[in-house]
């Protein structure tokens, strides 16, 4: 099975001369000396390692494109004829009570202290790259308008140009920082959080002190790694001033702006950007519980921790560490993964895929549990953007799983919502949207309803998060569908009874019973009993 064909990717702007290419290394079959262009090869051999990475930078997302051999895909939602599981308590079943649009979509997270949620999906950590910058009003305020958390990525504050620090290193002014939480804050309805993400560097930086005692935010969230790069997070810088000032912060700048040979390449003009990485992370048990303390000490309700495509090895620690520590949600994030500045290798060939690790996960849950440990609550991210997989990832996790984390799926919202604002003003709307209206109200079908619920406040919110707004809508929609469809009118009925494979291997995978053993044996007793 030819999983990938290296060596070209629209994601690196390369591609093959030739029409035939050899499957193991992606080297077209008949190379030619003299080739204009443009295999990453060829790229490569006066890029280097520019061709690392997708890009542009800061104008696209990207997503690995690897086709593993199981996936979500290979499990289908069982559908039945009778019975309606998390009606009210005191209604009676029957066809006006079991109605789709009366499905309850809301979840919680939390070991005591609880977040509800109106759907069971929470952005991806949105950091310090370009992308969650400039768009970040819009993810911000459409994530506070959803009623779903909105996770605020690492290096938020090492990266600000505003940033202050104190005698004794650490944060004592981050204006981007304070603009991010202030932003989601002012449409938040009660209904899930805005949560930061720390690394290495934030923790030397103070950044849970800085939230914590100039915002007063409840939780904060630990970070091992992610289902795109087990390296840490990256930026792109373009300026040499700014390559040099992140170093001087602390920061892993490549190649080295500080070192004259790169600075004459800077300055003409074959090097154009410097690389800003974080540092790898080294778990300890006693390291990790004395991190869990410090973080209480300063006043945090509750701590999360989100973890990466990682070995076997390292999902139990994560799971038996959070389980002692009485965290309040872990986010689990399988390969491939990426939203906006990975290594394109790595994001396609390491780490072990998502449906394979959320089998794991639950399959070490409930050991776990056997041994009389209370599971933490469980996230699962990796790929998701609709709700059929959202769903069957909640169901296949059941009951350990409470919500998917989404990445890409819901950026992309937030930026068309943005762009078709840019195009309205312009007096330039593409076909695909104009066939549609000419106006903000005909365009976007949720826009009356945020109207009527914001009143003169509308203005103030974003077309992006309009855009994200109505995409969960939908997505609210559909999930009803599906789960009125499996007779389950609350996410707290779904159970992997509700799935079933359709090839032996993911049923191996996963301990979903094959299409055709499913409620064989119930079947049976229907038929001939």
């Amino acid at each position: 099975m030819n999983l990938r064909q290296p060596n070209a990717n629209e994601a690196t702007s390369t591609a093959n001369r030739s029409r035939n290419v050899v499957p193991c290394s992606g080297i077209c079959t008949r190379c030619m000396d003299g080739c204009k262009g443009g295999c990453e090869i060829w790229l490569s051999s006066f890029r280097g390692r520019e061709v690392l990475y997708p890009g542009p930078f800061g104008g696209i997302t990207t997503g690995a494109d690897k086709n593993y051999p199981v996936d979500y895909s290979h499990l289908n939602i069982q559908g039945y004829a009778v019975g309606a599981k998390g009606l009210p308590e005191g209604t009676d079943a029957n066809p006006d009570t079991a109605v789709f649009s009366s499905v309850d979509t809301a979840t919680e997270y939390g070991h005591t202290k609880k977040v509800t949620m109106l759907l069971p999906i929470f952005t991806g950590a949105l950091g310090s790259t370009e992308i969650a910058r400039a768009n970040w009003e819009h993810f911000a305020v459409g994530a506070a308008i959803s009623g779903i958390t909105l996770v605020c990525g690492e290096n938020v504050c090492g990266v600000d140009p505003g940033l202050k620090l104190d005698a004794k290193g650490k944060v004592s002014e981050s204006p981007e920082m304070d603009r991010r939480i202030a932003t989601y804050r002012k449409f938040h309805g009660g209904y899930g959080e805005i949560l930061v993400q720390m690394n290495v560097e934030d923790t030397r930086l103070g950044t849970a002190e800085y939230v914590g005692t100039k915002h007063n935010l409840d939780t904060i969230e630990l970070k091992w790694g992610q289902g795109a790069k087990s390296i840490g997070g990256e930026i792109k810088v373009t300026s040499l001033e700014r390559a040099i000032e992140l170093k001087d912060r602390g920061y892993i700048v490549l190649p080295d702006p500080t070192v004259k040979e790169n600075q004459a390449a800077f300055k003409a003009g074959a090097l154009k950007e410097f690389e800003r990485h974080s540092r790898l992370g080294f778990i300890t048990r006693e390291g990790f519980f004395e991190e869990i303390d410090r973080l209480r000490d300063i006043g945090f309700k509750r701590i999360t921790l989100k973890t990466g495509a990682y070995s076997m090895v390292e999902l139990a620690m994560a799971l038996r560490y959070a389980a002692e520590a009485e965290l309040d949600l872990l986010t689990i994030d399988g390969a491939p993964g990426g939203t906006g500045m990975s290594p394109w290798p790595m994001m396609n060939e390491w780490g072990i895929p998502t449906f394979y690790l959320q089998s794991l996960a639950c399959r070490f849950s409930k050991e776990l549990e056997k041994k009389g440990k209370r599971v933490p609550d469980l996230a699962m991210a990796g790929g998701f953007s609709d709700e059929p997989s959202v769903f069957k990832a909640l169901a296949m996790g059941s009951p350990y799983f409470k919500a998917v984390c989404m990445g890409r799926g819901l950026m992309i919202p937030g930026m068309v919502g943005k762009n078709i604002g840019k195009w309205l003003q312009a007096g330039d709307l593409p076909k695909t949207v104009s066939k549609y209206g000419s106006t903000i109200e005909e365009i976007f079908v949720c826009y009356e309803e945020l109207k009527e619920r914001y009143g003169g406040r509308i203005k103030e919110i974003p077309l992006g998060a309009v855009g994200i707004y109505t995409y969960t809508q939908k997505f609210r929609t559909g999930l009803q569908q599906l789960m009125a469809g499996s007779r389950n009118f609350r996410l707290s009925t779904i159970s992997r009874g509700d799935l079933m494979a359709l090839t032996p291997e993911a049923a191996e995978i996963s301990g979903i019973p094959y299409v055709m053993d499913a409620r064989y044996n119930e079947a049976m007793a229907v038929l001939l009993d």
